[in-house]
């Protein structure tokens, strides 16, 4: 239950796992206080700070790629309107508009 144990499949934050982790990390310490076992204690407040730790990293992750998005849509719209490419002005402003979401989702950061 150690913390080097936390998100072995992927290098990229993810707030599900992080989410997965600070509970199961919060059970595992609950269980420990419980019981008395201090090994337990001690690996459930890792596994907890490592797991939110995760969440808040793939928070600001998502916030940053939104931002990304949005900035390089509205740029696409620009152009597209200005030369009168109606196809890249539509596609500029779609993905404006899901960076803006994936901000919004975000935006806790």
């Amino acid at each position: 239950m150690s913390s080097s144990t936390i998100n072995t499949t992927s290098s990229e934050p993810n707030k599900t796992s992080g989410q997965f982790h600070s509970a199961k990390g919060t059970v595992v310490e609950t269980i420990g206080n419980l019981t008395g076992a201090t090994s337990w204690q001690q690996s459930g407040k890792e596994e907890h700070a490592a797991g939110e730790a995760e969440y808040n990293a793939a928070q600001v992750k998502g916030y940053a790629e939104g931002t990304i998005d949005r900035m390089t849509g509205k740029k696409d719209a620009i152009v597209g309107a200005v030369i009168g490419d109606r196809r890249q002005e539509i596609e500029g402003n779609v993905r404006h508009d899901k960076g803006e979401a994936q901000q919004d989702i975000n935006e806790n950061v």
